[in-house]
């Protein structure tokens, strides 16, 4: 089943295990520095804060029975001190850790975006765009804090706990040994939800993916949608798709609450067997108030940090799911890459040939079959054919978007697997069915082909193919503004300025894949004269649905039946009357009825 769907889970390849953890820490140790300097804030302001017990304890046993007032005075300043420095260390350390957080969030979204540039056309094949959007946004977001004040705080509270544990001994064993019975009810109570807690997220991640992918997918399309009115479809989707979000989400949720009330109610337990153990059993003759104060006081602080503790591991449950999302999507292979020895292409003259060349884009389904062909430097070939027969296939070869499966693709005798991408595709000039153009001003988007054009480059390109013309008719020219996907241009304008991003790149093989597709035939044949002066010299490969703007190629290859089953002149095709010939005069007839 194709995961290109909003509605399928996604499966990940392996469970989570410490290795996401250890692979994290290319993140953390960035940032050691002052990640030890907020833990170090940390335990100063622990330990502050741990002295108050000790200066209540003996306030009421020593300093009030003696009626001691300079001394209370002298003590209540010192409390407050306690805590002022303990609420100080812990403002510091927030502030500290909220940048560490920020610049982790940082260094993981700029490596995701780094390589989700570098993924093959395949990996966008298969994945609806929303789910690979998520990752990168709310994903992110939610492990930093993991990784950056979570580590932290795990190791702090550990130590809390230690140092709680010492001062509590210190003040009397029996009572410290009766707040560390509830320990084994605790971890009993963890052990029990943990693997159901970590599923139950993962689920939520799945869920999450689906209703993000959704609304990608339904804002892009919200066009079609209008025309064909499904707004009451959608609105049913969407509303499942929110649901199975919602119900996942409590579901999640009832197991991460579990813990703290939990903790909270064996916290006051303990508290409540203090006062009764002292007071009752021990007698205030062994044990006196003000131990019995600091106790409690010690026994609420040591359960504080378990349930921080508990809250903690919720967290990273949560965020583990995601972990492993953000991971699985670094560790996607990008299968088009240079190789270990890859070389600088050579400056290209324009040879090109294909041996016994074979290519398909799921395992055992075929798309091209021992394909061999040859194009001379200059010339201009067009492909044509059925629709899936291979042409776009073809191009998108040429320009290494897919590898092939067996067999050679040669430029100027060149294997084109053996060369850099950057020093190929940097001297080809190719535009896609797909005419994309990218926020940002028209300027913008032509020198999106030549970072370094100058405005008159970029004019007399817009003139050659005839975009010019239009564009200055705009307010402002080639400043004008351009809305997300082009949607202030039409469908032909667009494909006029993807031509004039195209051709500033001044490329040595051109390839137009449909490129006049959406263009009227007057401007085409206005285009046509321009591209005709342009092209000389140029190898180009040419796929057009109008085959009257071929008929001047020096050649045609019909595509078929996975591989060519005719090539020649127009008028060598239209004379043998095969494949082109029926394709051409039912076009033809077409046109003229």
């Amino acid at each position: 089943m194709s995961r290109n769907r909003y509605d399928i889970d996604e499966v990940l390849e392996t469970p989570f295990d410490i290795k996401h953890l250890k692979r994290s820490y290319v993140y953390i140790k960035k940032h050691k520095a002052k990640m030890i300097t907020a833990f170090v804030l940390s335990i100063f302001a622990s330990l502050s804060s741990l002295l108050a017990p000790l200066i209540t304890q003996y306030a009421l046993d020593e300093t009030i029975p003696d009626k001691n007032a300079s001394q209370l005075v002298l003590l209540s300043v010192l409390l407050t001190l306690t805590y002022a420095l303990s609420i100080a260390f812990s403002n510091i350390r927030s502030r500290i850790m909220t940048v560490v957080g920020q610049d982790i969030i940082y260094d993981i979204r700029t490596d995701l975006f780094a390589h989700l540039q570098e993924l093959p056309f395949q990996y966008y094949d298969d994945r609806p765009h929303g789910k690979i959007l998520i990752r990168v946004v709310n994903y992110v977001n939610s492990v930093s804090d993991m990784l950056s004040n979570g580590i932290i705080n795990v190791i702090l509270e550990l130590l809390n706990i230690i140092f709680i544990m010492i001062f509590m001994f210190f003040v009397d064993v029996r009572l410290s040994l009766l707040v560390l019975a509830g320990i084994p009810l605790f971890l009993l109570v963890v052990f029990f939800i943990k693997s159901r807690q970590r599923k139950a997220w993962q689920d939520v991640s799945n869920k999450s993916s689906n209703l993000n992918a959704y609304l990608e997918e339904s804002v892009t399309g919200v066009r079609v949608t209008q025309i064909f009115t499904r707004e009451e479809e959608n609105e049913g989707i969407f509303d499942r798709l929110s649901n199975k979000y919602r119900k996942s989400w409590m579901r999640a949720v009832k197991y991460s609450n579990l813990l703290f009330p939990i903790t909270d109610l064996i916290s006051s337990f303990l508290i409540a067997a203090i006062y009764f153990v002292g007071l009752i059993i021990l007698t205030p003759a062994s044990v006196s108030l003000g131990i019995i104060v600091a106790m409690s006081s010690y026994a609420s602080r040591f359960w504080g940090p378990i349930g921080s503790l508990a809250n903690l591991y919720n967290d990273f449950v949560n965020n583990i799911a995601y972990l492993e999302r953000i991971f699985e999507t670094l560790d996607e292979p990008v299968t088009i890459c240079d190789k270990e020895n890859a070389h600088e292409m050579p400056e290209i003259v324009g040879n090109i040939s294909f041996e016994n060349v074979t290519f398909s884009y799921e395992e055992g389904n075929t798309v091209l079959e021992n394909v061999s062909f040859e194009i001379k430097a200059g010339e201009s070939i067009a492909l044509v054919g059925p629709t899936g027969a291979g042409k776009s296939t073809i191009v998108s070869l040429l320009s290494r978007f897919y590898d092939i499966d067996s067999g050679h693709i040669k430029i100027d005798g060149e294997d084109i697997s053996e060369v850099t991408l950057k020093s190929l595709r940097s001297q080809m000039g190719i535009m896609l069915q797909d005419s994309f153009i990218f926020s940002g001003t028209v300027l913008d988007n032509i020198r999106y082909g030549k970072l370094n054009a100058s405005l008159d480059e970029i004019v007399n390109a817009s003139r050659t193919v005839r975009a010019d013309e239009f564009i200055k008719d705009m307010d402002k020219g080639y400043d004008t503004e351009v809305n997300e996907r082009g949607t202030n241009f039409s469908a032909g304008e667009k494909q006029l300025i993807s031509f004039a991003r195209t051709l500033i790149s001044d490329p040595k093989i051109l390839v137009l894949d449909e490129a006049t597709s959406s263009i009227d035939a007057r401007t085409e044949r206005l285009l046509q004269q321009g591209l005709d002066e342009l092209l000389k010299g140029r190898t180009s490969v040419i796929i057009a649905h109008r085959l009257s703007t071929i008929k001047n190629c020096d050649r045609i290859m019909y595509i078929d039946q996975k591989g060519i089953t005719e090539c020649g002149t127009h008028d060598e095709l239209m004379a043998k009357k095969g494949d082109y010939y029926q394709l051409y005069t039912s076009q033809h007839i077409t046109v003229e009825a």
